[in-house]
């Protein structure tokens, strides 16, 4: 599933061909995706000026005039591209705009775990999938002194707490792997114990983790691709992710990269660095 840095790559590929456009032509080509689109979602489309495009956590929102706006996640295997109209359909663009200035926005998800939604202005903080997020990682008051509050008394591994969407927005399996292998804290930690200096040193790596990553537009691992369809580069760069059995990059423990599974994920450290 894409995660923080591959949607604010997207989001930013898409502003620059979509803002301040006009959709033309507005086609769902199926019902549904993860849940039905709403009945009167084309209606709502066509015709449209989009406003800004903004992101808060793993889903892109689209401002449509004054009235509202879309609310999309990729979901599992979903991209989004704006392009020209000469490429051809491919199967799985199950959601096509046209816009005014004969761009194409396709939204390809073969595995249709996405997703489509509208949103009445003034109640994006209501929506049930966005109410219960935690703070943006990268803006400001995501700090140790934060971190200490929110894993207060967590006996869950430090691992599985990043994860979870209501501590922090955005992250997921492959960077916070690569943001605990920098803040040379253990996966398995308890949540509780990561304070003081270990609190500073993973607010510090989560954001140095993400800023990289979105420079180099995302990690390109089976579907990914950006807005304007090249891949991203950021998985050259991956200290531990995918590296099981692969010398440590900073140390010569005999072991290596190790994988472990929590709550049923691969988890990618080095048993030495990271206490």
């Amino acid at each position: 599933m894409p995660e923080l840095p591959e949607v604010e790559t997207i989001r930013r590929g898409l502003a620059l061909r979509m803002t301040g456009r006009w959709i033309v032509g507005a086609e769902l080509r199926r019902p549904d995706l993860r849940r039905p689109f709403p009945p009167d979602l084309a209606e709502r489309l066509d015709g449209a000026r989009i406003g800004a495009l903004t992101r808060r956590g793993k889903y892109i929102l689209v401002e449509l005039d004054d009235s509202g706006l879309l609310l999309l996640h990729l979901g599992m295997s979903g991209r989004i591209t704006a392009g020209a109209a000469a490429v051809p359909p491919e199967p799985h663009d199950h959601v096509v705009l046209t816009l005014d200035d004969g761009t194409i926005v396709r939204f390809n998800d073969p595995r249709r775990f996405g997703l489509l939604d509208y949103i009445p202005r003034g109640q994006e903080r209501a929506h049930p999938l966005l109410a219960g997020l935690g703070p943006e990682p990268l803006e400001q008051g995501f700090d140790a002194g934060y971190l200490n509050r929110a894993l207060a008394g967590k006996m869950t591994p430090i691992k599985s707490a990043l994860l979870d969407q209501r501590i922090v927005a955005g992250l997921g399996n492959i960077y916070v792997c690569e943001a605990l292998y920098r803040a040379r804290i253990s996966p398995r930690r308890q949540a509780a114990g990561v304070v003081g200096i270990r609190a500073e040193r993973l607010a510090g790596a989560i954001r140095a983790v993400l800023t990289e990553a979105i420079e180099a537009g995302g990690s390109s691992l089976r579907d990914y691709v950006q807005a304007n369809g090249e891949l991203g580069y950021f998985q050259h760069c991956w200290a531990v992710y995918g590296k099981e059995g692969r010398p440590c990059p900073d140390c010569n423990c005999a072991e290596g990269i190790r994988r472990i599974t929590q709550a049923g994920r691969s988890t990618f450290f080095c048993g030495k660095q990271q206490r």
